[in-house]
């Protein structure tokens, strides 16, 4: 069962206990994302994240590294459009080590200019990474085009030119700025000693507590069509509608538009695209959520001479989805495909971790696996057509990644 407890600065304490496994996930969750920067310092967020594994007051870089090494332990950390994550998976017996570690990165990092240097062309090599990849860099393109120049629309890695321009005092501002109360969530889960609550709040209750509301501006949604030239063997495509934000009662819907339109092998872009037609290996749809707003993205890499009837038979599964709607068979396949997909996410302490971080700091709330489970039964044909009406009725953001640069024909 999932509990929560509030600190007096407004910092959260989400625990699930699971006392029949050995190991346990700690996770310290900041709401400090891309969508959060200015323009001048995007990418801020994850140069910070990168720069809390670059040593403490007490602790080399190395050290780090090695705490969780030599105890067979797991340490990472991840940054999204809204929040960021830092967490560690070890066995219950080190759960000290690596709370101790990991609030040491948390409230101790130097952010030393040397280190600082070292990991600005760490992750200039990132960047150059993914514009190396282009099925990577395309829906970073397709963000651009759906979201114009608000903030959602930028990288979450940043550019070179901002990423060149950050200093110590940069990333202290910004720390100072979101890391506080209200902006912290601490997720555990796995079988958690009975002492370490009482440690966390130690450690976490001299955080100060927030001075103003982080603002969110809601995005308008743009129907732009971006093309960028690259020698590459395929075309590389991805197109954009409106989804849902986070939280909207119609999500299990949609998630199960989702896995009927191109989620799974089954569905009907890859049955329809890779399977009948050999126009692409890979073909698939995904939804993302925030806060205020969503984006249903579907991506196809296909032959330079095949791109026309990519995105041709594309269209025509959209518009088929639309104007017919779905089998009884796929309602029923895709119900039990969503849940088993749920249940069997849920089997590690790490997934379980994510999910209530994420849960408590999007929403405030969680939902027990049986209300989840009765809410996707619940979904009806008509939940499903209403939403594919909504998503598909408007117009579209395209991204394109080719040699030529080259829009479809039938555009």
């Amino acid at each position: 069962m999932v509990q929560t407890m509030t600190l007096n600065n407004g910092v959260r304490i989400v625990t699930e206990p699971i006392p029949y496994v050995r190991s346990l996930s700690m996770g310290i969750w900041v709401a400090s994302g891309s969508r959060f920067e200015a323009q001048h310092r995007n990418g801020i967020s994850h140069f910070l994240e990168h720069m809390f594994f670059k040593g403490t007051t007490t602790r080399s870089p190395s050290d780090i590294a090695e705490s969780f090494d030599k105890i067979g332990g797991q340490v990472n950390a991840f940054t999204s459009k809204e929040y960021t994550c830092f967490y560690a998976k070890v066995l219950d017996q080190h759960a000290d080590i690596a709370l101790d570690v990991l609030t040491d990165m948390f409230f101790h990092s130097t952010f030393d200019p040397e280190e600082l240097e070292k990991e600005r062309n760490v992750i200039f090599e990132e960047i150059k990474m993914v514009e190396d990849t282009p099925d990577d860099i395309i829906h970073d393109i397709l963000g651009e085009a759906y979201f114009g120049n608000h903030p959602l629309g930028n990288p979450i890695l940043g550019t070179e030119e901002t990423v060149t321009s950050f200093e110590q005092q940069h990333l202290i501002d910004h720390m100072e700025e979101f890391y506080t109360g209200e902006n912290v969530v601490i997720s555990i889960a796995g079988n958690i000693p009975d002492h370490l609550i009482r440690e966390l709040e130690k450690k976490f209750s001299g955080l100060p507590a927030a001075n103003t509301e982080a603002a969110i501006v809601k995005p308008a949604f743009h129907t732009n069509k971006i093309t960028r030239q690259k020698d590459t063997e395929q075309a590389h495509l991805c197109i954009g509608y409106p989804g849902l934000a986070a939280g909207d009662e119609r999500m299990y819907a949609l998630i199960l538009l989702n896995n009927i339109l191109g989620g799974s092998m089954s569905s009907r872009l890859f049955q329809e695209i890779r399977e009948k037609r050999g126009l692409a290996y890979s073909v698939f749809s995904y939804h993302s959520s925030f806060k205020d707003n969503g984006m249903l993205t579907i991506y196809g890499g296909t032959g330079m001479d095949q791109l026309d009837q990519l995105f041709d038979a594309t269209m025509a599964c959209i518009n088929t989805l639309r104007k017919h709607g779905l089998t009884e068979k796929e309602l029923k396949n895709g119900k039990e495909q969503l849940k088993g997909n749920l249940v069997l996410s849920l089997e590690s302490t790490n997934s379980r971790m994510n999910r209530n971080g994420r849960h408590e700091l999007m929403f405030g709330c969680h939902r027990s696996l049986d209300k989840v489970m009765a809410a996707i039964d619940r979904v009806s044909f008509g939940d499903i057509n209403d939403v594919a009406e909504e998503v598909f009725r408007r117009d579209f953001a395209l991204a394109l990644v080719s040699r030529d640069g080259k829009l479809p024909s039938s555009l």
